[in-house]
């Protein structure tokens, strides 16, 4: 891995933003199947704008133009056989990520509240959203963790239906997990075509409320195309990592983390802080033997590059650093990391200590591992209940209250120049 001085990667880390350009090398693939010149935003807005106006017909075009097979509906029955057929060890991994995400949401706040006093009433309802999809990528690997991690967070939050797309000829293990954390219909579509027909509804795929979890560039810019006429639950870069180490961690296991995450994605970013040298060539080391026999070395290794080992002064560095560049995953390799936790300020979700790898928050750890990326957590958060619910204001005045408070109301009001408001506070105030 390359490495940097603190100052080199300072700028970088503070600039980080969502990037949708793509690469020439896509462009150009863009430029030959549409027979013209395209920026990936283009081509979904134009995908978007033909299913959204055609339908399933569109959706069907779309969907054997790009992914080789019309879109369908799998039956539950077939979900229920791929969970009776999973080797025995993988059922029951299966049951205890259910089992750990379900009881890690059930904790989270979700009550609204009614206070009444001598004003009247005021409060909140919370109500759980009628319909969610959630998208599951295909992809080079069956990503059955993604649909635990969405679905079984709105199940506890009440969601009146949860309606999952992936693309074509699912893999069995995405239709056990969509049995086990009991979604309740699923759809085989994939891409931005996919992310079209959950916004807007077609004759056979009904429309959503909410559209959650990650997917490739062209399920992002769907997703932020529809943004407004259907909820979504964020924008996602590549997946990414921040260790922060010291002496005291051990290289072989800070070197499988970085490679935890490298091997996801060539546009992955594996990142390393520490003051110490002598990690930081052990760390190295310990890459190299491992990415040897790694399946996925070539993506891990295009993926190395991105990142880094940063040398800073100390943790306090580190930790400056850390929240600048807002890690999807911040993981504290320290001898003692819940004395560093109250210096968090910004992430997706924190790992303390080298025996809470990341990889365990992918599976079963507890909470959903759909958490923000590219320094979207300065301001966003990792999937929670909270996704699937809306808070309601309540307003029940009493009439001496009412009467009490229009008249203040009016004035500011009319400091804004709307006299029609003013006259219907002052009609309350006597």
């Amino acid at each position: 891995m390359k490495r940097y001085r603190p100052e080199e990667v300072r700028a970088r880390f503070s600039a980080r933003r969502l990037r949708f350009e793509g690469s020439p090398e896509l462009r150009k693939a863009l430029a030959e199947f549409f027979g013209e010149p395209l920026t990936p935003a283009e081509a979904v807005r134009r995908i978007v704008a033909e299913v959204r106006e055609k339908g399933d017909a569109a959706l069907d075009a779309w969907s054997e133009r790009l992914d080789g097979h019309a879109v369908y509906e799998v039956p539950k029955k077939l979900w229920r056989e791929a969970y009776d057929d999973l080797p025995r060890d993988l059922r029951e991994a299966i049951e205890e990520a259910r089992v750990r995400v379900k009881a890690f949401y059930k904790k989270e706040p979700k009550g609204g509240f009614l206070d009444a006093g001598p004003d009247g009433v005021l409060g909140q309802l919370v109500r759980p959203l009628g319909r969610v999809g959630v998208y599951v990528p295909g992809g080079t690997a069956p990503l059955l963790s993604t649909v635990l991690m969405t679905v079984v967070p709105a199940r506890v939050a009440g969601v009146g239906e949860i309606v999952v797309a992936t693309p074509p000829r699912p893999h069995p293990a995405i239709l056990a997990a969509a049995w086990a954390a009991g979604a309740d219909r699923l759809f085989a579509m994939g891409g931005a075509q996919a992310i079209a027909a959950l916004a807007y509804g077609t004759e056979r795929v009904p429309r959503v409320d909410k559209i959650v979890g990650p997917g490739n560039l062209f399920v992002t810019l769907a997703k932020k195309e529809v943004y407004g006429d259907v909820g979504i639950d964020g924008l996602a870069g590549p997946t990414e990592t921040l260790i922060v180490a010291d002496a005291s961690a051990n290289p072989e296991l800070v070197a499988a983390d970085l490679l935890a995450q490298a091997e996801h994605d060539r546009l992955a970013e594996p990142w390393l802080l520490t003051p110490s040298e002598a990690l930081a060539d052990a760390v190295e080391e310990a890459l190299e033997h491992e990415l040897k026999d790694l399946p996925r070395e070539e993506v891990a290794r295009r993926a190395l590059e991105n990142g880094g080992i940063v040398l800073v002064e100390n943790l306090e560095e580190a930790l400056e650093l850390a929240n600048l560049y807002a890690p999807e995953h911040l993981c504290l390799s320290v001898e003692d990391p819940y004395a560093w936790l109250g210096r968090v300020q910004n992430a997706g979700g924190v790992f303390l200590g080298e025996h809470s790898g990341e990889a365990l928050g992918d599976y079963l750890a507890g909470p959903s591992h759909v958490m923000p990326t590219s320094g979207t957590a300065r301001y966003s958060a990792a999937l929670a209940v909270r996704d699937f619910v809306k808070a309601i204001p309540v307003v029940g005045l009493a009439p001496e209250a009412a009467a009490r408070l229009s008249a203040p109301a009016a004035l500011l009001a009319r400091a804004e120049g709307l006299e029609a408001h003013a006259r219907a506070l002052e009609k309350r105030s006597t």
